[in-house]
């Protein structure tokens, strides 16, 4: 048997370091090469990475939260012959870990001497009655003296929850404390019980990331948001009518396809809302393609894959898009390179929208699109109110690059597009 060490590989895309998110495997465990050992999570994405060989696990190279350098040693296998390992080194082997004994059968513990025991001492912790055996006065109320009774209303406690240990079942001021100890005591005059457990949540992988995206983006961009009501009855119909013809064909039609039509279109008319900020360089770098982030909730955190040349989709194709790269987010399936890149997000609730929200931009952009919950609401038509479905824009800008009168500008001309879906195709500009 041979133990060989294998390291960190490279994962590409410039990554120099990792974070360790879950180990898959543990010392002990048998593996099967190209059988996941672990994932780790870098500033694109979460990736597993394979067993180099097939054999023991002996050694692992971490906790999950640890980073740990590209090249650095990940894992030691025990296997039955000579393999290569992972990356060539100069340096020499690491001392091998020290064989685990294997571990030894349960078994039946031997009665250790009887020792004396220490003088029991009353039990005051609280249960809960049984009716038939809880003493009552003639009232039928629990036995407690009036300081105990006024006592136990200032702690929110009720008397019939406990049994006295008193003379005759009698509940005492020490009932009353061992109940507020054993977690049982209320809010006062709430009648309902106290939570007091805390927990503590080491924020590791994916959390860990966007943790520092979000910090990052709130600390270098001074953000404000324009927050725009739109009328989309015919946006709506358009896309039922959509889907009644084409959706056994061509898929589903959400309004996320609407929306980026809108999008490419209004960028059109302010090049400056689809960019990069380079603070560091004082550089605005306009881009002509559309390549639109899509805010994502996963069950490891938010992600925003990228739906590359939106300016180009059709609904249709932006739907599949869309979907599929949705689909292989929350899967963890997701290729780094379809996390980068983007130059405008859009970020959507869906159904659980509230009517206004304030998105943070996902830096290095400096905008993004917030759509919030559709809803019917009364809209004044100049001679009585008349029910309209209605959304909200939520767009935050970053205020270095974009002016207040500018960004308005763009808010209005996606809520002409919308309201007026026809224009998405006509072929037409202002000059």
């Amino acid at each position: 048997m041979t133990e060989q060490s294998f390291k960190l590989p490279d994962i590409g895309e410039g990554i120099t370091e990792a974070e360790l998110s879950e180990w898959l495997v543990k010392v002990g465990d048998e593996v099967r090469e190209d059988d996941p050992i672990c994932e780790v999570t870098t500033d694109k994405a979460t990736v597993e990475i394979p067993a180099a060989a097939t054999g023991r696990v002996t050694w692992v190279g971490g906790e999950a939260g640890d980073v740990l350098a590209v090249g650095s040693e990940l894992i030691r296998i025990e296997t039955d012959g000579d393999v290569a390992p992972s990356e060539e080194s100069e340096d020499p082997a690491p001392e091998p870990a020290p064989k685990p004994d294997p571990e030894p059968e349960p078994e039946t513990p031997a009665k250790p001497a009887k020792q004396p025991e220490p003088p029991a001492k009353p039990a005051r912790r609280a249960q809960a009655p049984a009716a038939a055996t809880m003493a009552r006065n003639a009232a039928g109320r629990p036995l407690a003296a009036p300081s105990v009774r006024g006592r136990a209303l200032e702690m929110g406690i009720d008397l019939r929850q406990l049994r006295g240990t008193g003379p005759a079942g009698r509940i005492l001021h020490e009932d009353l404390d061992a109940y507020a100890e054993s977690g049982g005591a209320a809010a006062p005059g709430s009648g309902l019980r106290r939570r007091d457990t805390t927990e503590e949540v080491r924020i590791t992988g994916v959390r860990r990331k966007i943790s520092e995206r979000m910090s990052l983006a709130k600390a270098r961009i001074p953000h404000f948001s324009i927050i725009e009501e739109v009328e989309v009855d015919a946006l709506e119909d358009l896309r039922a009518s959509l889907n009644a013809r084409f959706a056994e064909k061509r898929g589903k039609l959400t309004l996320l396809p609407f929306v980026i039509r809108a999008l490419s279109e209004a960028v059109l008319d302010h090049p400056e809302i689809n960019a990069h900020f380079d603070d560091e360089a004082s550089v605005v770098t306009r881009h002509a393609a559309l390549h639109c982030g899509i805010a994502t909730q996963t069950d490891t955190g938010l992600m925003v894959p990228v739906l590359q040349h939106a300016e180009a989709m059709d609904l249709w194709e932006a739907a599949r898009d869309i979907r599929r790269l949705s689909d292989t987010a929350r899967a963890r399936r997701i290729a780094p390179e379809n996390l980068s890149g983007s130059t405008i997000t859009i970020t959507s609730l869906g159904p659980l929208g509230a009517l206004a929200t304030t998105p943070i931009i996902n830096h290095p952009e400096v905008a993004i699109i917030g759509i919030n919950k559709i809803a019917v609401r009364p809209v004044w038509d100049g001679h009585a109110f008349q029910p309209r479905r209605v959304m909200n824009l939520s767009c935050s800008f970053d205020h270095r690059v974009v002016d207040g009168w500018v960004a308005a500008e763009f808010v209005a001309k996606l809520k002409a597009l919308l309201e007026t879906p026809a224009m998405l195709w006509m072929e037409w500009r202002d000059d």
